[in-house]
């Protein structure tokens, strides 16, 4: 376990004090097709350290579709709220993976689960995890909701509004904010630099699910679509730099 160390000032060019770091489950497999790899976990973690040595205060929400997704199962023929339990379940194995990289690197962190598991995780009570962040802990919050039918990215938008984050960096592999169309597919698609949440509703952009969307446009919470996997993009976004797409308003 980290050792009990003095809490880091605010960084005086953090743009922000308080911040939700969402990824997906994929993010956390690297070049393989399944699971987790170790190396991309540790990566990830150096970049959440490097911010929170600035002094923000970070949580994290981690999909789960590298080790299962809701909705692939019940596509499948599974029975749609045992599939999404079953991806619920998957995003607290990733949270667990990302806590022990993160105090690997000696950074204080509490996996926080919807859902009761009190043996590795604690249940969520809004203002014990307020007050983890408020000691510079990396709050990662698992099993999405506690509820199916709902996204892990509907999950990040409801714990950053009652955590009172202000904005949710999206991270990203391979893209480096919104476009217009799949620039992987599109070799003419055009990146915004800035969106309102209407015209991504509009345009029917694959930025986030609907509901999340809503959430955080009724809420005036602002999106950050950075790429995750450009070195120091975290914390040069923070800083004012790098490469992203701001959705407000």
């Amino acid at each position: 376990m980290p050792q009990p160390q003095d809490k880091p000032e605010l960084h005086p060019a953090a743009a922000y004090k308080r911040v939700m770091l969402k990824i997906s489950g994929e993010a956390l497999m690297g070049d393989q097709g399944y699971g987790l790899h170790p190396p991309t976990v540790q990566r990830i973690a150096r970049e959440v350290k490097s911010v929170q040595e600035m002094g923000v205060e970070i949580c994290m929400v981690i999909g789960g579709g590298n080790i299962f997704r809701g909705l692939s199962g019940s596509a499948q023929g599974m029975e749609r709220t045992t599939a999404d339990y079953m991806g619920m379940l998957a995003t607290v194995m990733n949270a667990l993976a990302m806590q022990s990289a993160l105090e690997g690197l000696g950074v204080f962190t509490r996996v926080i689960s919807a859902i009761r598991m009190d043996e590795v995780a604690e249940p969520y009570i809004r203002r014990r995890a307020v007050r983890h962040l408020e000691k510079k802990r990396v709050c990662i919050f698992a099993a999405g909701t506690g509820n199916p039918y709902f996204t892990t990215d509907t999950a990040a938008t409801l714990r950053a509004n009652e955590m009172a984050c202000e904005a949710i960096f999206m991270g990203k592999n391979g893209v480096d904010g919104v476009y217009d169309k799949d620039p992987k597919v599109h070799a003419d698609a055009v990146r915004y630099d800035e969106i309102s949440y209407d015209d991504v509703f509009a345009k029917r952009l694959k930025v986030m699910d609907a509901s999340a969307i809503a959430l955080a446009r009724d809420n005036n919470l602002p999106l950050i679509v950075f790429p995750l996997d450009e070195p120091g993009g975290f914390r040069g976004i923070l800083s004012g730099k790098g490469t992203y797409t701001k959705v407000q308003g």
